[in-house]
């Protein structure tokens, strides 16, 4: 391998160093041999970390220590009573439960079932949103939905308007004031 600077007399050929005006020669330079010792260190604490990193890390909870005297020690009478009561409640509200649900079968067979109503057929809406009078403008609202101005002229007050501005399948529908 040869290695030219703009005049071409400087190379490098498999190891040996020669600079201009020098005889070739085998020895490294302090700087050269400062950096390789430099750069070897780091590559070994790289490699050393790298392979404490592969090391298995335990990952398993610890156990927690739990006192099995407060497990064991009886109650005060008064707290006992307590506690048995409250057992008592949370039995009887299970078997209310348990009853419960065995009468539901019984109740839905008795029950009569309304039909379904057709699917083209839609539920009757009373309570339309009324629009607002454009003022100065007579025969002239604002669509309660969009704010855009509607001409209701010949149209009486408190006619079921459709809003002219939405697509026909989206029914929106107002009152004119």
């Amino acid at each position: 391998m040869t290695l030219l600077d703009g005049t071409g007399q400087t190379s490098i050929i498999r190891g040996v160093f020669w600079f201009p005006g020098t005889t070739p020669s085998t020895e490294l330079s302090p700087l050269l041999t400062a950096m390789i010792l430099r750069l070897s260190a780091g590559l070994a604490a790289v490699v050393c970390v790298s392979m404490i990193s592969c090391v298995p890390y335990n990952e398993s909870p610890k156990k927690k220590v739990t006192k099995t005297a407060d497990k064991t020690a009886p109650l005060p009478p008064e707290q006992q009573k307590l506690k048995d009561q409250e057992e008592a409640k949370k039995k009887a509200e299970a078997d209310l439960k348990k009853q419960e649900e065995t009468k539901k079968p019984e109740e839905q067979a008795n029950r009569t079932v309304d039909p379904p109503e057709p699917a083209g057929k839609e539920n009757k809406r009373t309570d339309y949103a009324f629009a607002n009078k454009v003022p100065g403008k007579e025969g002239f609202v604002f669509s309660p939905y969009n704010n855009k101005v509607v001409d209701v002229r010949d149209i009486p007050s408190g006619t079921l308007v459709q809003d002219p501005t939405y697509p026909a399948a989206e029914k929106k529908y107002f009152r004119v004031p």
